[in-house]
């Protein structure tokens, strides 16, 4: 074959190929155009279609989507109050300090007026207001609290101007999407952030000798502020009432991310209790403690590593008249041994008041058994 007929062969390839990428990029083109137009003309929907069945597709709409949202946030933000209180000026030893102003966030879920939020959030004030979600302002007063669940029932007069609809806590999955409503700063009131349930019973050691246990764990942004305003879902019912967020670890690790809730049902039923009789009932035992753990054992040569040093007993106490006397060191209540998950406090709440149950402690090295009636806290 001459040099002219490879040249002519080589030369019809090029082109044929040139022109075949020409139709794939005119052909790119129009489809590019043509999903485009399409796209401009419908509504805004995400689409996914599975390996397995190109031919179905599931489409989810974000319009739907944001209308839920914002039906939930209509149904339950005209019951979010901000909780503002007094806490008074104490005398130093360079004289006394002006009063503080704390706030925080609560919702009506009665409508003659009760309100529910966090105990952390009204502790130690002498004044209470809230401020409702149209900017008028009452005054509030604390009908109870429960320091352990950092939970707090306020009492305002008059009708609400709206109440939350509580929902049920128990059947929360993680991946459900949520909507934290509350005032961050005490001045942003009535803001609206949205996350998902990232997890459930999840345990906070609250570095007073317990833990806050079966909390809602959630990514809708909560700040300083946010503390006691609900956490809803997309039906417009209160599953949890914002108590933290974790800023960093034990190890000064930076987090993002990590708010916590109180779900409902624990709320619920805490909350019902003292509006029926003005407190929340809680076992008694009846001493003074310091917590145990392995750095406290080595430290001061204790024969046990977990458990709780007996630093005092009330008198006419349970724990006053089943024997136990200071210095000894609590390591049982019941059937569980107490150790870095089972701390003292909790286990002790698993009970009722006028419950009867066994106490394990260590007395010098020896272990001893007593049976404890509980007492009533309420009742002290």
């Amino acid at each position: 074959m001459s040099w002219k007929r490879i040249f002519y062969a080589a030369f019809v390839v090029i082109v044929a190929g040139i022109s075949a990428l020409s139709g794939v990029v005119a052909g790119g083109v129009a489809v590019y155009g043509a999903v485009r137009q399409s796209q401009s003309s419908a509504a805004p929907a995400l689409s996914v279609v599975p390996v397995s069945s190109p031919s179905q597709a599931i489409t989810v709409s974000t319009t739907d989507i944001e209308t839920t949202i914002t039906q939930a946030v209509q149904s339950v933000g005209p019951a979010v109050v901000t909780v503002v209180g007094t806490i008074p000026g104490q005398m130093t030893f360079f004289g006394p300090t002006g009063d503080q102003t704390v706030s925080g966030s609560g919702v009506f879920i009665t409508a003659d007026g009760y309100i529910l939020t966090n105990n952390h959030v009204v502790a130690d004030t002498t004044e209470l207001s809230v401020v409702l979600s149209d900017g008028a302002e009452r005054k509030a007063t604390i009908v109870g609290t429960d320091p352990y669940a950092d939970l707090a029932v306020l009492k305002t007069d008059g009708q609400a101007p709206a109440v939350a609809v509580l929902g049920n806590s128990d059947v929360l999955n993680p991946g459900e999407t949520v909507i934290a409503i509350g005032s961050p700063l005490g001045e942003l009131k009535n803001t609206v952030t949205v996350g998902v349930v990232s997890a459930t019973g999840r345990s906070i050691d609250t570095g007073d000798g317990y833990q806050i246990e079966g909390l809602i764990q959630t990514d809708a942004a909560i700040n300083q502020g946010n503390s006691g305003g609900p956490l809803v879902n997309l039906a417009g019912q209160v599953i949890g009432l914002n108590t933290l967020v974790v800023r960093s670890s034990g190890t000064g690790a930076v987090a993002e991310g990590l708010g916590f809730a109180l779900p409902i049902n624990t709320a619920r039923a805490v909350a019902e209790q003292i509006i029926q009789k003005g407190y929340f009932s809680r076992p008694y035992l009846g001493v003074s403690w310091q917590a145990i753990s392995p750095y406290i054992a080595a430290r001061y040569n204790l024969p046990v590593e977990w458990g709780v040093y007996v630093t005092g007993v009330d008198s006419g106490s349970p724990a006053s008249s089943a024997g136990l006397q200071r210095g000894d060191i609590i390591t049982g209540i019941g059937d569980m041994t107490l150790d870095e998950v089972h701390t003292y406090i909790n286990t002790l709440f698993q009970y009722q008041p006028g419950d009867t149950v066994k106490v394990t402690f260590v007395r010098g090295r020896q272990t001893i058994e007593a049976t404890v009636t509980l007492g009533d806290s309420a009742a002290r």
